[in-house]
């Protein structure tokens, strides 16, 4: 069985879409799903680029990442300027991620006339800069930018930057159709000849911009590439980066190589799910594999049919990729997914057991109100110990208020919350200022709870996302609010759901809590 490496990029090309906009939290986040997906390689940004990215490699470090390794990304070194003074070169050493990728042109058109180089030159920014780099990391991966359109141009010389790539000792050699638009067959016919004129692996990096980015990507690997790159959900500039969504899937259950362990495969769906969530992005319903349309079947000959034997009308077993049949009439998806996050949560529960069936009823109705839990896995255990009985109140609300007053043009609102809760025998009645009205609710509640739960002052608030749920309704549309928690060894996600953005507010903040709590008390 042959073994391909798996790339992630979605950190770095998938943030160059349009509408996304990673914070740091974020970018751990989505790393720690990566990781449990079992990616091998995650390409967490440009370091030398902006100051988010240079903060992120700071602090990806802390993370505990069993399966894959963070890869700094860069460019070759400028023009007339020394490899060990290029500040680009500088920020990926000072990164500490051991691993990097740099991209390099590799087509005589853009040399020329982006770089403003001699062909010459730029064989030599690709061997200096690599071998400078790979005498300091443990492995260095060279994008070939433009490689396709470099090659139909200039078979030549295009085939010199990878040599010299790889006498500057390169681990991987990256063939990248960097403007989307090379067809199927050409990137066979291409990737082939390449491999055979070079001993070091080959990589695909295939862009979206003629929607062939993961057909490209699978004939490149039945050609003999080695190694994939791509992005969760197909995230990218203009059109897109190929989705390793359905490349993955493609790669290891169609054509029968090993991408990642069949459990991991499992998580695919969950992955892209908590990417969307992070980004806030709706889901696309009819995507390939993960969607919630991609196994679901309306009423007539198609049900009866696949009741009898789901592979009349679908290609894959959907559990494979962590979907489920879906009969839109009566709606059979639910419990094999319940059961499956117990037991990621540690929680023992019976699958005949009528609580199991009312978890399925209740995260129904809560998503036809709008709730979604993907990126929200506190709430959906508080969920689940509740129909259980593995939960417990720690306080009552006995009632709020929030009030924002702004007492001068051009000065930045007050904003001030009072709240009063019962905590056993005690009423505890506070108020607290904040920057805007959640962070006061969030200030109030704390200072309220902190006498009773000291252990609460080790928790902060790391992210708010607030979408609007109800298109055309104005300010009075309902909005879903995702809130991120952690404390100094764990993140959580809590979500709440209302028409009044500070309820929906208040419902993930509780949910933030009492999650804390429950977790201190084992």
């Amino acid at each position: 069985m042959r073994k391909i490496e798996v790339y992630d990029t979605t950190l770095r090309d998938g943030a160059q879409a349009e509408d996304i906009a990673f914070s740091v939290e974020d970018k751990l986040r989505i790393t720690e799903k990566l990781d449990e997906l079992g990616v091998h390689y995650i390409e967490g940004g440009y370091p030398g680029a902006n100051p988010k990215d240079a903060e992120y490699f700071r602090k990806v470090r802390k993370l505990h990442l069993e399966n894959s390794k963070v890869v700094a990304f860069g460019s070759t070194h400028r023009p007339g300027h020394k490899v060990e003074n290029d500040k680009t070169i500088k920020a990926i050493l000072d990164s500490r991620a051991g691993y990097a990728t740099i991209f390099g042109k590799t087509w005589d058109f853009h040399v020329k006339e982006a770089l403003k180089t001699t062909l010459k030159e730029n064989l030599d920014l690709i061997y200096n800069t690599i071998s400078y780099l790979k005498e300091r990391m443990e492995k260095v991966f060279f994008d070939a930018e433009h490689f396709f359109d470099g090659y139909v141009n200039n078979p030549e010389y295009a085939i010199k930057c990878l040599l010299a790539a790889q006498d500057a000792g390169a681990d991987c050699l990256v063939l990248c159709d960097t403007n989307g638009g090379t067809l199927p067959e050409a990137i066979k016919d291409i990737t082939k000849a390449v491999i055979k004129k070079v001993k070091t692996p080959v990589g695909i990096h295939a862009h979206n911009d003629s929607d062939c980015a993961v057909a490209n990507s699978i004939m490149a690997v039945k050609a003999g590439a080695q190694h994939v790159q791509g992005t969760i959900n197909g995230l990218g500039e203009r059109c897109g980066n190929a989705n390793l969504c359905s490349v993955l899937p493609n790669l290891q259950i169609k054509l029968g190589m090993k991408c990642l362990t069949d459990e991991q495969m499992k998580k695919i769906r969950d992955v892209s799910r908590f990417v969307n969530e992070i980004a806030n992005l709706r889901h696309f319903k009819r995507q390939p594999f993960v969607g919630d349309s991609a196994f679901a079947h309306k009423a007539g000959m198609h049900v009866s049919a696949v009741l009898k034997s789901p592979e009349t009308y679908e290609h894959i077993k959907p559990e494979l990729v962590g979907n489920s049949h879906r009969v839109l009439v009566s709606d059979l998806a639910g419990k094999s997914n319940i059961l499956r996050k117990a037991k990621e949560f540690g929680i023992k529960i019976d699958p005949k057991a009528p609580q199991t069936q009312d978890i399925v009823a209740t995260l129904k109705e809560l998503e036809n109100q709008g709730f979604q839990f993907e990126a929200a896995e506190a709430s959906f255990e508080l969920l689940m110990k509740k129909a259980l009985g593995l939960h417990r109140r720690f306080f009552d609300l006995i009632g709020f208020r929030v009030i924002v007053e702004k007492r001068k043009e051009g000065e930045p609102p007050l904003s001030e919350a009072t709240i009063m809760l019962r905590v056993g025998g005690h009423i505890e009645h506070t108020a607290a200022t904040g920057n805007g009205p959640v962070n006061a609710l969030d200030n109030a509640l704390r200072k309220a709870l902190n006498t009773f739960y000291p252990e609460l002052k080790d928790v902060k608030l790391h992210d708010y996302k607030v979408r609007v749920l109800t298109a055309g309704k104005g300010t009075s549309a309902k909005v879903r609010v995702l809130i991120e928690s952690g404390d100094d060894t764990k993140r959580w996600g809590t979500v709440g759901v209302s028409e009044n953005i500070i309820e929906a507010s208040y419902q993930a903040l509780v949910d933030s809590i009492e999650y804390k709590l429950l977790k201190e008390e084992g």
